[in-house]
């Protein structure tokens, strides 16, 4: 039986729920909202303001210059992803893989509760059971005869699917000097294999299908900046990302009704990383995963091409590698990421010891 660990605690104090996500965010339903922005100056003029008076032309000039981003926001979204196309959740067909807990189960009980048809595939069953419109079927990933036979089995019982969830992931949190090969050909082979291996089973029929459908692969920014005992998951984060893109490109050009969307986020509050200390709570804080879920499912219910990064930092992220690597390595060791998994403990209940570089395994 496993001994159960608890989660370390985190740097909390009387900021602690203050981020910098959630500063931008007031900011954006107000300030920089153009709604808001317009109202100032008909407040001025409600108070019988002249229109050449300095605060009404500052205010008209601030109004403007916010609906213009705004504008030039919408046309940038419209450049970089086409139109959407038409989802009907009651003929949707959706397969999540790595969905019997965390992420992948918010996103099935979702759907299955709003009328689509889920299948979950997944080595352990499921947490909560089976809900409303969801199925589950036992399936390690990366086999690929295992990915083969239960999408024969899911267009027999459920019909094609239109919409694959690519979320299964494994984290070892061991340094590479103390990995086994075994433990990185497990890690590369769930982490970024077996998205080849569902893709090639279930993207050929969505490129048939006149609906089209949507292929979601859910990466990590540590797949973007790398982290201290995360060689192994950041090396296949970083594929399945560049992986997405390429198919990306391919698909605008011969399949155009099939739509991608890539969500890199940051530390999730999920099992997969129970017991890693936050580095950084202001600017990089935990992500709920119920936020993370609500927008992949807009992105998918829209029938929109997207590029989901959370929180606020890993929209960002890119731009810290164009710093000199002298900037980078003090911002490391400010923001502390390679720190963060001292503690680690992850869904297994392996626990890390810093204290003699091991594992530490309770059972």
């Amino acid at each position: 039986m496993s001994e159960r660990f608890t989660a370390p605690p985190q740097r909390d104090s009387w900021f602690a729920p203050l981020s910098v996500d959630l500063i931008v965010k007031v900011f954006k339903t107000t300030f920089f909202h153009p709604f808001v922005a317009w109202i100032i100056p008909l407040c001025f003029r409600a108070q019988n303001m002249f229109w050449d008076a300095p605060p009404m032309l500052v205010s008209i000039a601030w109004a403007s210059f916010i609906t213009l981003c705004w504008m030039a926001g919408v046309i940038n979204n419209r450049l970089a992803f086409g139109l959407p196309r038409e989802v009907d959740l009651s003929e949707e067909v959706i397969v999540i893989t790595g969905g019997a807990s965390g992420l992948g189960l918010l996103i099935a009980e979702v759907y299955g509760m709003r009328g689509a048809t889920v299948a979950v595939l997944d080595i352990k069953e499921m947490e909560n059971g089976e809900a409303r419109g969801v199925t589950y079927y036992k399936c390690d990933v990366t086999d690929k005869d295992q990915v083969a036979r239960v999408a024969a089995d899911i267009e027999r019982d459920l019909g094609t699917p239109t919409v694959l969830i690519n979320n299964a992931a494994i984290v070892h949190g061991k340094r590479l000097l103390d990995m086994d090969i075994s433990e990185i050909e497990k890690s590369l082979a769930t982490n970024l294999i077996s998205h080849f291996y569902t893709l090639k089973t279930f993207l050929p029929a969505m490129a048939r299908s006149e609906v089209g459908g949507t292929i979601v692969t859910v990466s990590s920014v540590i797949g973007q900046v790398g982290a201290a005992q995360l060689t192994d998951y950041a090396a296949a984060k970083a594929g399945i990302s560049a992986m997405h893109k390429s198919l990306a490109a391919e698909l605008r050009e011969t399949h155009p009704q099939i739509r991608t969307v890539l969500v890199t986020p940051g530390q999730l509050s999920t099992p997969l990383f129970y017991g890693v200390q936050t580095p950084n709570a202001f600017i990089a804080p935990v992500v709920e995963p119920v936020d993370v879920a609500k927008e992949i499912i807009s992105a998918i219910d829209h029938g929109h091409n997207a590029a989901i990064g959370m929180p606020l930092y890993a929209r960002w992220v890119d731009w810290y590698n164009v710093l000199p690597l002298g900037i980078q390595a003090v911002a490391r060791r400010i923001v502390g990421i390679d720190a963060a998994m001292k503690n680690f403990v992850g869904r297994s209940g392996a626990r890390h010891s810093e204290k003699n570089g091991g594992v530490i395994q309770a059972f």
